[in-house]
């Protein structure tokens, strides 16, 4: 065992970072599975930062978007917070050198995403936000000497002592290894989400609800687990995880057709291409279903000036074997954010004493059954902010040596045929589209996955994986990302959010797979 007085924040994302400057003197540890700027979703998004900046927008426009987006369940009151926090978020990262996009007039390029009423997200170079937030968060961390940085370090469970967090079992990240307990003053989990439990899914290799896992086996009460956001135009060019086109395309006039060349959304829904990213996924995955290989039409913008305000995409196309110049880019519906997670308030405090969480692995209400576009970094930004206030308020400042640790290489990891059963099992049964039998089934397979002898990585996923499947099949109704065939229709007597634990869930789990 090694005691420290450092603050112990899992996960190296936006929210991680940002909670770890904003905490800066107090000393803290960032615990990063792989080198910083490496593994992290944020690194990966495109989209950008939802905020209130344009002359005509207003905070409340922005709340009401993020309210209808959400289905019925978002927590007002934590939408406002967000949304009146969004423009001073903005302003911090402009302050660190993050270089947004610019009109001729210097004000911010906005572009508009599926679900907001107007341009409202502040993007840099098109596509590159999140690459470009990573890089100044990156710098300024390295240049505050109360953070310690220990790369390679996986979580593997939380230590308690009378319901309160009062340590973690740390290991390596890539070679299995004893675990060493550190005790800590505070544990802040940003850890990421659970959409890489998914075989067809956006989110790095690492990310597969191990955050969520890892809390929940501690006691940690979930939110929402139920409601996972499928990406409507991930790239279909067979990679894992698969690359994203961005949803600002669209906002440009990309436009998705099928194999016959005829546009699907246009009478699906009145915003066509730009309806709430649930409504797209579905209708994606139902071309993809019935063999029309759905594709983005966004010939018009890459035969222009869309290599240069899209590079990602390009470089992605370009990798693929795909001209999106000259032909539609194949798409299809992927795993791409969990809007559950471990419950907090707005304080980032978890159920557990000792427990404080932040960004896509925390359940704060904001998103409800349905993520507004670009409000994810938006959330791990003020999130981030608000716990690290909290912590900084609740605990006594001081300082503490670095921490060193030396895990002994011991046994065997999670075999990587399990991790892919999972994923495959969680793609067929708990995906775009589910129904009580395929649920039934995952619970099934969860239980008899349990009853193995496991590492700690792989229970945390079960554990994760257990908490989704129960919550879809205790909401016998369709809401945002979680839609039922079984149950088509919003049931106005569920228009509230779910809570539930593991113990919880592994009851109903039993219940339907007696030992």
């Amino acid at each position: 065992m090694i005691e420290t007085g450092r603050i112990v924040i899992l996960g190296a994302g936006i929210a991680a970072l940002t909670a770890a400057l904003r905490l800066a003197p107090r000393p803290v540890l960032v615990i990063s599975p792989d080198p910083l700027g490496q593994g992290a979703s944020s690194a990966w998004a495109q989209g950008g930062v939802a905020a209130a900046l344009g002359p005509d927008d207003s905070v409340a426009a922005h709340v009401a978007d993020t309210v209808v987006a959400g289905a019925g369940i978002v927590d007002v009151a934590v939408a406002q917070a967000v949304a009146e926090a969004a423009p001073e978020a903005v302003a911090a990262l402009v302050a660190l050198g993050v270089p947004f996009d610019r009109d001729a007039a210097g004000a911010f390029a906005l572009s508009r995403e599926a679900a907001h009423g107007q341009a409202r997200v502040a993007r840099v170079q098109g596509d590159s936000a999140g690459a470009a937030i990573m890089a100044r968060l990156i710098a300024a961390l390295r240049n505050t000497p109360s953070v310690q940085v220990l790369e390679g370090f996986a979580a593997e469970r939380l230590a308690l002592s009378s319901g309160c967090v009062t340590g973690v079992w740390l290991g390596r990240a890539d070679v299995p290894s004893q675990p060493v307990l550190l005790k800590t003053p505070a544990v802040l989990l940003a850890s990421g989400g659970a959409a890489g439990l998914y075989a067809i899914t956006t989110n790095p290799g690492r990310v597969r609800g191990q955050g969520l896992g890892l809390a929940a086996r501690a006691g940690a009460r979930v939110a929402d687990a139920e409601f996972v956001q499928f990406h409507p135009t991930a790239i279909a060019c067979g990679g894992d995880p698969a690359p994203l086109a961005t949803e600002a395309l669209r906002g440009e006039g990309a436009l998705l057709v099928n194999s016959r060349g005829l546009r699907f959304m246009a009478g699906a829904h009145p915003a066509a291409e730009l309806a709430p990213r649930d409504i797209v996924a579905r209708a994606v995955f139902a071309q993809s279903q019935s063999g029309l290989a759905p594709a983005l039409d966004a010939r018009a913008i890459f035969a222009g000036n869309g290599k240069a305000h899209f590079p990602t995409v390009a470089a992605a196309c370009a990798q693929a074997g795909i001209d999106p110049a000259r032909q539609p880019i194949p798409v299809a519906a992927a795993a791409h954010y969990h809007m559950g997670g471990v419950a907090c308030d707005l304080r980032g405090r978890s159920s557990l004493p000792g427990l404080w969480v932040a960004g896509e692995v925390a359940a704060t209400g904001l998103h409800g059954a349905n993520r507004l576009a670009s409000n994810g970094l938006l959330e791990a930004l003020v999130m981030a902010t608000r716990a690290a206030a909290d912590l900084a308020e609740n605990l006594p400042p001081g300082e503490a040596p670095e921490v060193h640790l030396a895990p002994q290489v011991v046994g065997l990891g999670p075999d990587p045929a399990m991790v892919a059963d999972l994923r495959g099992l969680m793609t067929d049964c708990c995906g775009v589209i589910r129904s009580e039998s395929g649920l039934r089934r995952a619970l099934g397979d969860l239980a008899l996955m349990s009853r193995r002898a496991l590492p700690e990585p792989m229970l945390n996923m079960v554990a994760a994986a257990t908490l989704i499947a129960a919550a879809a099949l205790l909401r016998c109704e369709s809401r945002g990302g979680h839609f039922r065939a079984d149950h088509p229709q919003p049931d106005p007597t569920l228009a509230r959010r779910s809570r539930l634990t593991l113990a919880e869930a592994e009851a109903l789990r039993d219940e339907k797979v007696p030992a």
